[in-house]
């Protein structure tokens, strides 16, 4: 018996409540070694066919996990040992629920509604108004024609002897086209 494996106790807890055949034909593997196999896996992470030889074949162990998955079986387990040990007086149904001081008063309605990815301005997040969208200054500065400059963010005009923000002599040189 690996750590982790059913314990004798335990087993016997499980094992009338397990049938002797699967209905179809046969018998069934034995029911303690695929149940040590599926706590394993679900125990360790490991993946069906990497569990240990001693469970059996690893397809056997997953298919009899997926069958009493899909089937049933497991709910129907749990009931039943709940049951028996609520009828022994092993299980005390008694609930005691303790919550941080700050969880008082959490919202109980739906959450509010995301608001839009445009905003409060009708633009698009990461745009600037106060930068057009071409970003060359021969574009914004009179379609490079030197001497000519572009109103400004606002459509007020800065004046020939300034384009955004930098003097007139300085851009002259890089308005010309090549």
């Amino acid at each position: 018996m690996g750590r982790g494996d059913l314990r004798d106790a335990e087993w016997e807890l499980l094992r009338p409540f397990l049938s002797v055949s699967n209905g179809r034909c046969g018998r069934w593997r034995d029911h303690r070694l695929v149940i040590d196999g599926i706590l394993h896996r679900v125990r360790t992470g490991v993946q069906w066919r990497g569990l240990p030889g001693r469970f059996g074949p690893w397809k056997t162990v997953y298919e009899r996990h997926r069958l009493w998955s899909a089937d049933g079986t497991w709910e129907r387990l749990l009931r039943q040992v709940q049951a028996a040990a609520d009828a022994v007086g092993e299980i005390d149904w008694d609930i005691s629920v303790r919550a941080h001081q700050h969880a008082v008063g959490a919202r109980t309605g739906p959450p509010p509604a995301p608001a839009s990815k445009e905003g409060r301005s009708g633009r698009t997040p990461g745009r600037h108004s106060s930068r057009p969208s071409c970003t060359t200054r021969s574009s914004r500065a009179g379609h490079g024609t030197p001497g000519k400059s572009a109103p400004g963010p606002g459509g007020r005009d800065r004046g020939a002897e300034e384009t955004d923000g930098v003097p007139r002599e300085a851009t002259a040189g890089r308005l010309r086209k090549v």
